[in-house]
């Protein structure tokens, strides 16, 4: 349900004299309700609008408020202007402005909580809450000595209901404290004050139960007639309580009888449990004594280093069924024995985390063996990570593997920003441990599947194994956020820093020489320190590369062109098959100007490689759409003409969240609709990363813009996303046209996959189209518009202009 506030809109009109009416209409587009000024301002009294459609006091279907583009600025608090129809049949404008929003399922259902009256309980409730809670009433008149209990009563004893009972043979059902009870009774009688015991019985059965006896007085004008009480069956929580011990008992013996160190914690870090060679070396460790109830965190306040090194281990094993990591129980200066961790997450019966539980065992001995050798050639001796020897042979197996599997693997390169003045200010001994210290930080966060190395002095490597691409980018961005908020403490001083990475996608043909993809990671990284460090720049791993000079020069070029806004736009025309249809309708293609001036000018081909190497391709894609707009914001007579304005998205933009945000501010001070532009999207990105495409989708939708699905038909899935995909546009893929001449099987998957999109409400669009014959195959099966050489070649976008008309009054257009 939506409220809103119509004003008769003139432009000549103070605001003071504005006519205002409140109109509130619910998700059907029906008017729940008008105010009293709805006849001065709608023509209609109020009455008559209420129960009617909104369409019939607006104009056309453009003006209704639920539609994309009015709903887009309506909720950014935009007015609206509106053209309505008036009870006597003119059109007027008035402003529209969104006062209130709610769905209608929002909506509170009426109802009210009273206080039951007892005396019309239906005494079938109250046997039933007796049998499923385990309780039962008693009453004691103090006058006649009569007691009355209740069905429960007898059930809890194990009696038949009714049968004869004195309160002298009840208490011999206590196995304990008779003597108590009497006495209990006797104070309450005398002075009202009311009790409450906890008692063990027999039944009659023989069965043994712990219950909950209360008693309090019933008063009546300042005398006790009577007593009254309830006997609640506490059988459950004895029984808890007995397999508690039980459990605790066997925990602490099994504890005792192994040297490693034993430990739980809550999800608060407070102490469940620890064995005494754990709190022995927590000890010698850290000075403190801990207690089974104390807060970890709060022991290790003197340590903030080792807390925070602490409180991630912990989290990652709240998060994690379990894990193992070496490593010393602290990061100091001193020699401390290394332990094999093992975390293990405790969860109840409904899968909620309750805490964890860690397992260490000295594993000195394994490593002072002769076989470790072969551990200190593999590993590097300031973090215990891999080293760039055995990374290498990691990286090469993983290689391997990938022609026996279909998978996405990525290689972040890390390179921690000016660490160079770690050294100067705290020398190499504080810097050794701040990087053993952020290695263990690492190492938490890292996927066991995955790998981490320290390749030399402050750079580090990821392999990240069988991941899609989009939640690759989103670990490297997460590693560089732990990195740059990590801090070290050292002698008052707190050491941080940041870091910039590489991300090499790991997809398709690959070289097979590991040192080549690391060279491409470094050079990715070294591409985000150059661009202000603290980023991550990625791309997708090339096989032939082009040499260093000729792709420097490109790179120069495309930041040249980038910086200087001047990149060359040209656009290609898509002409109606089918039938004919008013307007332009384009698409536009980027080229990256050289310097020389015998040298053409850089197509996709040259250029897209290096952007996508370098991570210029977003900011590519952002420019070609700025430069677009600004050129259309210098031709006002385009604006009812431009109908379709296509723009080409490289993965980058498909996979960030913020692109349709850029759009929508893109278009907020433009006079062209929304509507008239098209986002271009790879049918191989949306067959990868479908979800995120879908998303995006969804939200340019949402922002008024259309997205169009490029080189469908490449596959065979394809079909599928052509019916389910939230896109306006198919653009078929230039090979089935290219074919479509010859190959009648080509003819057949084209027919089909056009008939596809048009039940699905979408318009099909035949690309590469260069010769008559496909252009009449295309036209015979339906096509709705085409794109070739055949019926249009690219042009600089300057020549868009209208037509000039030349009139005895003057020149029209041009």
């Amino acid at each position: 349900m939506k409220e809103f506030i119509i004003r008769r809109y003139r432009s000549e009109q103070s605001p003071a004299s504005e006519r205002q009416t409140v109109l509130r209409i619910d998700d059907e587009g029906k008017v729940l309700f008008a105010d009293h000024q709805a006849e001065a301002v709608l023509g209609y009294d109020a009455s008559e609008l209420e129960g009617q459609p909104v369409h019939r006091i607006l104009a056309s279907r453009q003006d209704d408020p639920f539609a994309p583009a009015n709903r887009h600025r309506i909720e950014r608090g935009q007015n609206v202007l509106v053209t309505f129809r008036h009870k006597e049949g003119f059109f007027y404008t008035a402003s529209l402005t969104l006062r209130l929003d709610m769905r209608d399922s929002d909506k509170a259902a009426s109802a009210t909580i009273t206080l039951c009256d007892s005396s019309n309980r239906d005494s079938r409730l109250l046997r039933a809450a007796e049998s499923s809670a385990g309780f039962g009433i008693w009453e004691l008149d103090t006058r006649s000595n009569e007691m009355t209990w209740t069905e429960g009563m007898f059930q809890l004893l194990e009696l038949r209901p009714g049968a004869e009972i004195t309160p002298e043979q009840a208490l011999f059902y206590c196995q304990t404290g008779q003597p108590r009870v009497r006495a209990m009774f006797r104070r309450c009688l005398r002075t009202g004050e009311a009790f409450s015991l906890d008692l063990d019985i027999v039944t009659s059965r023989q069965n043994q139960r712990r219950v909950t006896l209360s008693c309090r007085a019933l008063k009546q004008g300042g005398r006790i007639p009577r007593l009254g009480g309830t006997l609640v069956d506490r059988t459950a929580d004895m029984q808890l309580d007995k397999a508690r011990q039980h459990a605790n008992t066997m925990l602490a013996a099994t504890t005792s009888a192994t040297p490693d160190l034993v430990v739980a914690v809550d999800a608060s870090f407070n102490l469940l449990h620890f064995n005494t060679p754990w709190a022995r070396q927590f000890y010698e460790t850290f000075g403190r004594h801990p207690e089974v109830g104390d807060n970890l965190s709060d022991l290790l306040n003197e340590f903030p280093n080792e807390r925070r090194l602490m409180e991630r281990l912990w989290h990652r094993a709240f998060e994690r069924d379990s894990f193992v990591v070496e490593m010393p129980m602290a990061q100091q200066s001193r020699e401390l024995p290394v332990h094999e961790f093992h975390y293990q997450r405790l969860t109840n019966d409904q899968g909620d985390v309750t805490g964890a539980v860690h397992v260490a065992r000295r594993i000195e001995p394994k490593l002072n063996h002769a076989s470790s050798e072969e551990y200190r050639i593999r590993h590097d001796p300031v973090t215990g990570l891999m080293n760039r020897k055995a990374f290498i042979a990691r990286l090469l197996r993983t290689l391997e593997q990938k022609t026996h599997r279909e998978s996405c693997d990525s290689l972040l390169y890390l390179d921690l920003d000016e660490f160079e003045r770690f050294n100067d200010l705290a020398g190499s001994g504080t810097c050794d441990r701040y990087l053993r210290e952020l290695a263990g930080n690492l190492g938490v966060r890292v996927r066991q599947r995955d790998a981490l190395a320290r390749l030399a002095g402050d750079t580090f490597a990821l392999l990240i194994e069988n991941c899609p691409e989009a939640r690759a980018r989103k670990i490297a961005q997460e590693t560089l956020n732990l990195i740059g908020d990590f801090v070290f403490d050292w002698q008052g001083h707190k050491l941080q820093t940041t870091a910039s990475g590489g991300l090499l996608i790991l997809d398709g043909d690959l070289p097979g020489d590991p040192e080549q993809l690391l060279s491409q990671a470094a050079d990715l990284c070294h591409t985000a320190k150059t661009s202000g460090r603290n980023r991550v720049h990625a791309a997708r791993a090339i096989v032939h590369q082009t040499d260093e000079s000729t792709a420097s020069k490109r790179v120069e070029q495309i930041r040249d062109a980038l910086d200087n806004h001047n990149l060359i736009l040209e656009y290609q025309a898509m002409r109606p098959v089918a039938s004919p249809t008013w307007g332009d309708h384009i698409e536009i293609l980027c080229r990256i100007p050289t310097t020389a001036d015998n040298e053409a000018a850089l197509k996709p081909d040259d250029f897209l490689p290096i952007a996508e190497r370098f991570d210029l391709a977003k900011r590519l894609d952002r420019q070609v759409i700025r430069q677009t707009l600004d050129w259309l914001g210098n031709q006002p007579l385009l604006e009812p003409r431009l109908k379709y304005c296509g723009f080409n998205l490289s993965l980058a933009s498909v996979l960030d969240d913020t692109f349709a945000d850029f759009m929508a501010d893109a278009l907020s001070d433009s006079a062209f609709d929304p509507g008239c532009f098209c986002l271009e999207i790879r049918e191989a990105h949306a067959t990868q990363y479908p979800d995120d495409v879908a998303v995006l989708c969804d939200a340019l939708h949402r922002a008024g813009f259309r997205v169009a699905l490029d080189g469908a038909g490449a596959s065979v899935e394809s079909y599928s996303l052509a019916a389910r995909l939230p896109v306006d546009i198919i653009k078929l893929d230039r090979r089935m046209v290219q074919q479509l001449e010859e190959d009648p099987v080509q003819q057949v998957m084209l027919e089909a996959l056009h008939r596809i999109a048009e039940a699905a409400g979408k318009i099909t669009v035949a690309t590469f189209i260069e010769s008559d014959d496909a252009l009449r195959k295309v036209r015979t099966l339906g096509i709705h518009y085409g794109q070739g050489y055949r019926l249009f070649r690219p042009q600089p976008l300057d020549e868009l202009t209208p037509a000039a008309v030349d009139l005895t009054t003057g020149r029209i257009g041009g």
